[in-house]
């Protein structure tokens, strides 16, 4: 059973926060099994809430951040859909099991035992298991009362699984970025995403036309050249080439630009990669901060076969996205935010979950995580922001989503790339709402 552990107070610009952990188990399945280990872990959630209104009796609104592995919004002064929420909501912001301040998952706090233990272990830190935390919560923080969803991303998948496995903890749902094709097979869910990154390559190359050479001669440079990385690895083309993920957010473009305008500086012999460059290119590539984003990656996709790391395997189909075309004429293609099994031999953060890693691709008894029975009768209002020109979720497969879930209400809109939250998140959940009156 779930159970309270320790609760914080703070007072802050004009803010009551309040920060609990909470014992909850890793296996909800096992609760009812007596051969259960009982095995518990950690999760942690602040509530927030104006000071002015801390006894008003208000509705409360749950944040589910993007991922996998991700922590919540560490708030500073409210903006945003932060303070949008605020201004009727009590807002939660859960530390999804495995981030932040709950039990953290990386290769130094995976359980010892053999790599099919471990892979076991992992498979508790999928949506499934997120949504029967936040049901535990919900319990001890409000009883029998319902509350309201906002999901981003991934977020947004937990947010369709919580409709499927327990919409009556549910007063309404929110999307945005994140309605799943939950029927999909992951190697169509890649293909989709594969077309949608080589389109915004090409956007991207039209803005800045000269960035297609840098990116050639940064590629063509470090297939001769060893240059490593502040963490002490070497960066190789490939690893460079997944500097695209940035390309899926509205200021990417820009990041990327300044990021590689100023990639070389004369060296003794050969031009090298600046210091600054390798720092900045580090920062994006390593998954120091997030390992369980890589490992888990593949895994909330799939519900029965192997995923078999299906973007490395979609990939090798594709020719516009090999590594080491020769060709001057061709295209060099930055990839997005696909997870490949040599980035488990080249990142060292995630080089200790490697065997594990390729364990967890070869699984082929993942449970199901959303119901389309129960989506198809669901009586919870719900409203989901979908982006056409999404570079993570294909708009395609959330369409079919949104047609196939009852009550569910589309907000199609080609204003934001994938993070509109981030970018006008007052604005965006203000039509969310909106949507949920009509």
């Amino acid at each position: 059973m779930a159970a309270l552990l320790d609760t914080d107070t703070i007072r802050r610009d004009g803010l009551l926060i309040l920060e609990r952990t909470f014992s909850v188990p890793l296996d909800y399945t096992a609760t009812a099994d007596p051969a259960g280990d009982g095995r518990t872990i950690e999760v942690f959630a602040r509530e927030i809430v104006p000071a002015a209104a801390q006894h008003e009796d208000r509705p409360y609104l749950l944040w589910l951040q993007g991922g996998p592995g991700n922590a919540a919004d560490r708030p500073g002064v409210p903006s945003g859909w932060l303070a949008r929420a605020l201004k009727e909501y009590r807002v939660i912001l859960l530390d999804q099991r495995g981030t932040g301040r709950s039990t953290p998952l990386t290769h130094r706090t995976l359980p010892g035992g053999s790599v099919p233990e471990q892979s076991n272990y992992l498979t508790r830190f999928r949506a499934d298991s997120i949504v029967r935390d936040a049901e535990a919560l919900r319990t001890l923080l409000i009883g029998s009362r319902k509350w309201t969803v906002l999901g981003q991303s991934f977020g947004g998948f937990c947010a369709l699984s919580y409709l499927s496995l327990a919409p009556e903890g549910l007063d309404s749902v929110l999307i945005t970025g994140g309605l799943a094709d939950i029927g999909a097979d992951p190697k169509d869910i890649y293909r989709a995403n594969y077309r949608r990154t080589a389109q915004r390559n090409r956007e991207f190359f039209a803005t800045y036309p000269k960035d297609q050479q840098r990116i050639r001669a940064i590629r063509d440079h470090l297939v001769e050249s060893k240059e490593l990385l502040p963490t002490g690895e070497r960066l190789t083309p490939e690893r460079f080439l997944s500097l695209g993920i940035l390309l899926g957010t509205k200021s990417g473009f820009e990041q990327l630009h300044y990021l590689l305008e100023s990639a070389f500086v004369p060296g003794r012999e050969d031009p090298e990669l600046t210091e600054a460059f390798l720092v900045d290119a580090g920062s994006v590539l390593s998954f120091a901060k997030n390992p369980l984003y890589a490992v888990m990656h593949e895994a909330i996709y799939s519900q029965g076969p192997a995923t078999a790391w299906a973007a490395h395997t979609v990939r090798a189909e594709l020719d516009a996205f090999a590594v080491n075309s020769s060709d001057p004429g061709d295209e060099v293609l930055l990839t997005g935010e696909m997870i490949y099994p040599w980035q488990f031999e080249q990142d060292p953060a995630l080089t200790p979950l490697r065997e594990v890693a390729e364990h967890l691709a070869q699984r082929t008894d993942w449970g199901p995580l959303y119901s389309e029975d129960v989506l198809s009768k669901n009586a919870v209002p719900a409203a989901a922001a979908v982006y056409l020109d999404d570079m993570f979720v294909p708009f395609e497969g959330s369409m079919k989503t949104a047609a196939l879930v009852n009550r569910l209400r589309p907000v199609v809109t080609n204003d934001y790339q994938h993070d509109g939250i981030r970018q006008d998140g007052a604005a965006l959940l203000g039509r969310l709402l909106a949507k949920l009156e009509d």
